[in-house]
C-alpha cells in the first residue's frame, strides 16, 4: 500500500516557515519542492530545507507532485487552488477556503469531479488541546451541551506582523483571518451550524502601522473589524461568538462549552495543545492532562492527514465540506448583520472523527 504522497509548497511567506519543518516530519508527506511569486523567496526556502525551487507554473505542471500546500495571501487562494486541481493535484489549503462562497463552492466540487480532495486549514482542532475536549465530549464529561462561547478579542496584527495591510482587506479582518480557529473548533466539537443571527462594524476606518517594516504607514480598512454573532447548531446548542480587531483589553475566555452536568474551557483554538479545564457540580474545576497527540505547533497535520486518508482509502478530517460550511457560515454572519435577519447556512458537513490517538 501506498504510503506517502510528494508534496510542493506554494507561497514562501511568514507562515511557510513552519509548513516547511512539518512537512518534512510529518508521516504521509514526502516533500520535494516550492515555489513563490517572488524567486528570492523560492530559492532561500529551497535552500534551507534542501528541496527543488520552482516558479509557481513549474510546481503546477510538476508531474512528480501530487499534493500542492497552498500557503499564498487568501485572494489568490481560490484561483490557485483551482489551477491545482485542474492540473491533477490534491489541493490542501491556507484558510479560508476561499474568499467568497462561489469560489469555496466551485473549488469542493471541482476535486470531488476529478476525483481528487481538497483540504484547508485551520488543523489546530487535530491537535491534543481539541481532541482531548472532543474525547470529554464524547464521554459525556459536561452532560448534554446546551450553549457554547467563543471570544477573539484583540487590536489587530498592525503592532507586530512585518505586513499586516492584507489582514483589513476582503477576505480578512478578525472574521476571516482568525475566526476560522474558533468556527471550525466549535463545527469539530458540536457539528454544523444551522441558523445565523449577526452584527459586525468597521469601528476605525484607518490603521496606523506600528511594526519596523512599515512603520507609520495608514491602512484603508475594508472588512468589518467587530463582529457578534448568535449561532444555532443543528443539535440544538446555542453558541455565541465574537471576533474583534477593536479591543485593547479583556478577561474572556477562548472557548467554554456549558452542558447538562458541567463546563468544559477549551484552550486558544490558533494552537495545538493545552490547558483544558472541566467543571464538575461534584468537584469543581480541575485540568484535565492531555491525550497523546500533538501539542506543538503542528501546522500542516491537516495535510498529513489528508495523504494518509488518500492511501488508506477513508475522508480526511481537515477536509472541503468542513472548509466550506466555515467559510458559509462567516459570510452569513455579515448577511445576518446587513439584513437584521436570522439566515440558515447553504450548506452543512459531517462532524470530523477523532483522532485514533490513546
Amino acid at each position: 500500500m501506498k504510503k506517502t504522497l510528494t508534496t510542493g509548497i506554494l507561497g514562501c511567506g511568514n507562515i511557510s516557515e513552519i509548513y516547511l519543518k512539518n512537512c518534512q516530519a510529518l508521516p504521509g508527506l514526502a516533500l520535494l519542492a516550492c515555489a513563490d511569486i517572488h524567486p528570492e523567496r523560492t530559492a532561500a526556502k529551497a535552500a534551507q530545507f534542501d528541496i527543488r525551487p520552482l516558479s509557481i507554473p513549474e510546481l503546477l505542471a510538476d508531474p512528480a507532485i501530487e499534493i500542492i500546500i497552498n500557503l499564498t495571501p487568501p485572494m489568490a487562494h481560490a484561483t490557485l487552488n483551482l489551477a491545482a486541481l485542474e492540473a491533477g493535484k490534491h489541493v490542501y489549503t491556507e484558510k479560508p477556503l476561499a474568499v467568497n462562497r462561489e469560489d469555496g463552492r466551485h473549488t469542493v466540487e471541482l476535486a470531488r469531479a476529478n476525483r481528487l480532495r481538497v483540504g484547508s486549514a485551520p488543523d489546530t482542532f487535530l491537535g491534543a488541546g481539541l481532541q482531548t475536549c472532543r474525547k470529554l465530549l464524547d464521554e459525556g464529561a459536561i452532560g448534554v451541551p446546551v450553549a457554547a462561547t467563543a471570544f477573539m478579542s484583540g487590536h489587530g496584527p498592525e503592532a507586530w506582523h512585518p505586513n499586516p495591510k492584507f489582514f483589513y482587506k476582503q477576505g480578512a479582518g478578525p472574521l476571516f483571518d482568525v475566526g476560522p480557529y474558533y468556527l471550525t473548533a466549535l463545527v469539530s466539537l458540536l457539528g454544523p451550524v444551522a441558523r445565523v443571527a449577526g452584527s459586525a462594524r468597521a469601528s476605525f476606518p484607518e490603521r496606523r502601522i506600528t511594526s519596523a517594516a512599515h512603520y507609520g504607514e495608514i491602512i484603508q480598512v475594508e472588512v468589518p473589524t467587530h463582529v457578534a454573532g448568535v449561532l444555532d447548531f443543528a443539535n440544538g446548542v446555542i453558541g455565541t461568538l465574537i471576533t474583534s480587531f477593536d479591543i485593547w483589553a479583556a478577561n474572556l475566555p477562548y472557548i467554554e462549552i456549558y452542558g447538562s452536568e458541567g463546563t468544559l474551557s477549551v484552550p486558544d483554538p490558533n494552537t495545538f495543545g493545552g490547558p483544558v479545564r472541566l467543571w464538575q457540580h461534584n468537584g469543581g474545576w480541575r485540568e484535565i492532562p492531555l491525550i497523546q497527540g500533538h501539542s506543538e505547533n503542528s501546522r500542516g497535520l491537516g495535510a498529513a492527514d489528508m495523504a494518509q486518508a488518500i492511501c488508506e482509502g477513508r475522508q480526511h478530517r481537515a477536509n472541503g465540506d468542513l472548509a466550506y460550511h466555515v467559510l458559509d457560515v462567516m459570510h452569513i454572519l455579515l448577511e445576518a448583520s446587513a439584513t437584521g435577519r436570522h439566515l440558515t447556512p447553504e450548506s452543512s458537513c459531517t462532524r470530523p472523527e477523532p483522532m485514533h490517538i490513546a
